[in-house]
């Protein structure tokens, strides 16, 4: 008898496949239902679309209930209540990365001054300026003495410049972030702090703080119970830029900010995202940061959950971090930029089979627990992919390739009023995107042209498209690529920054 048995590789490979395997197949059977059973379809759109409509006011209801705690957070005089806890907090130290690749001085100065515009002291700030060999020549232009300017300021600034070439490794912000990790950690040995009493920020290099920032997740620590076992995440905002963005810019973040918004109300929805915080410990713990992925920010989560035996956690922090739209000089770039980071953002499909592979030899953590968790990464990767295309294109191919025999049932004749019912109502989750939208942005900058304001209303009307060519096709894109194996590099996001004088007020908004 000839047994057949997988590799370790095959099986990993197998699962690497399964989330294209799973949208491919619902998206090509949907296509030949449409013409083979039309009726089918229609069926199934209106259960989909009735789906929808449920989410939409589902969606509604968490979204204003973390508006709420969000203008509370704002308004909240966050350093009086670390005041309030005494000597708890005096030894805390935070750390905060910033990864640079090849971004201009300017930016990395405005990043810095909102550090010294907190409300937290910034000498008990240490900051990690992390460059790469790749750029070691730009690097070297600007951080020596960008180092001897502000290093008076902080508790420490501390330089380090990330090798290129090191094995295992896959160029990036992760393995930027991994080396530099061992690098501190050799500073703070050397002056004997304690692990659990840094708190560790990783921010993108364009990352506007707002003032209390740093008082807040001062307070959240000490405050927790389980400080080193839970990673904070603020609101991440694309305000920096946002008025010299296009369109398509604008509307992608500001949904990204309210799915965020979302999930603070969801926990098990909730996981790290771009500028994230959380314990010195637990890094240690999991040996830093992944070196060999794209998505290390939503990664380091569930490294700390699997090493913590289901003992961890994300806690929302309702207070916000503003960073660039990936704007550039030209419409083009601008929207090509958009696409691969929205690609990049979807490549977070690879966790699915770091989940599979490696929950099922985590039996201290409940069975149910661990299904539940791989079915919520899963679902959100397969909506990505297909929601806009079931609803914009499925919720119409069936009828236009009906036969006559269809056509003259009740049913079909009655399909697009229902579905247009259907989607007024669901707009109601565009009205409140409008109204809420109004309320995150900055004042606009000096050169800003007077009917700037009505475009920022008009550009909804691009929401359909953009969530057919800016949101489904690039999650398509990642997903597709890692059924075939194509692996996605880290593609640095093009950004364009407005001028420094009129990032002053974006903090504070």
């Amino acid at each position: 008898m000839i047994s057949f048995r997988l590799t370790n590789y095959q099986k990993y490979r197998l699962y690497e496949m399964l989330p294209g395997l799973l949208v491919w197949g619902s998206l090509i059977g949907a296509t030949i239902c449409s013409f083979v059973r039309p009726l089918w379809v229609i069926y199934a759109i209106l259960l989909f679309d009735l789906y929808w409509v449920f989410r939409v006011v589902y969606y509604i209801f968490f979204l204003l209930s973390s508006w709420r705690e969000f203008e509370v957070s704002r308004r909240t005089d966050w350093m009086a209540r670390v005041k309030s806890l005494g000597t708890a907090t005096e030894n805390y130290v935070h750390c905060i990365f910033l990864p640079i690749y090849n971004e201009d001085e300017e930016v990395v100065r405005t990043t810095l001054d909102a550090l010294l515009s907190s409300k937290f002291p910034s000498n008990r700030m240490v900051v990690v300026l992390a460059g790469e060999e790749r750029q070691a020549e730009h690097f070297h232009t600007f951080a020596e003495h960008i180092q001897k300017e502000y290093e008076k300021h902080f508790f420490g600034f501390v330089l380090t410049v990330h090798p290129k070439n090191l094995p295992g490794e896959i160029p990036g912000k992760g393995s930027n972030l991994h080396y530099a990790g061992h690098e501190v950690q050799k500073w703070f040995d050397a002056r004997g702090i304690v692990y659990k009493n840094i708190i560790v920020s990783a921010f993108d290099i364009d990352t506007i703080i707002h003032p209390s920032y740093f008082a807040c997740l001062t307070y959240m620590y000490a405050t927790h119970p389980n400080p080193t076992h839970a990673s904070f995440q603020p609101v991440a905002l694309y305000n920096n830029n946002i008025w010299e963005s296009a369109a398509p810019l604008r509307i992608m973040a500001f949904g990204t900010t309210f799915y965020l918004l979302f999930a603070f109300a969801r926990p098990e929805l909730l996981g790290t995202f771009s500028s994230h915080s959380m314990s010195f410990e637990a890094l240690v713990d999991v040996g830093f940061w992944q070196k060999n992925i794209v998505s290390e920010d939503s990664r380091i989560m569930l490294q700390c959950y699997l090493k913590y035996g289901g003992n961890y956690e994300v806690v929302p922090m309702y207070i916000p971090v503003s960073m660039d739209t990936v704007a550039d000089r030209s419409f083009k770039k601008s929207v090509v930029n958009l696409y691969k980071q929205q690609r990049r953002w979807a490549w977070g499909a690879e966790h699915i089979p770091f989940m599979l592979w490696h929950f099922p030899k985590h039996h201290e953590i409940p069975f149910w627990e661990r299904v539940h968790k791989i079915f919520v990464q899963w679902e959100g990767k397969f909506s990505w992919c297909t929601t806009s295309i079931f609803i914009l294109v499925f919720g119409r191919l069936p009828l236009l390739v009906a036969g006559d025999e269809v056509r003259r049932t009740v049913l079909f004749q009655n399909t697009p009023h229902i579905l247009e019912w259907l989607m007024i109502i669901s707009m109601s989750g565009i009205v409140l995107s409008i109204i809420l939208s109004t309320k995150l942005l900055p004042p606009p900058p000096r050169h800003a042209k007077k009917h700037a304001w009505l475009f920022m209303f008009l550009q909804w009307i691009l929401v359909p498209v953009s969530m057919i060519f800016f949101s489904a096709l690039p999650a398509l894109d990642a997903t597709t690529r890692l059924l075939f194996g194509r692996y996605l590099g880290f593609n640095v996001s093009q950004k364009k920054r407005m001028h420094a004088e009129d990032l002053a007020s974006i903090a504070t908004k």
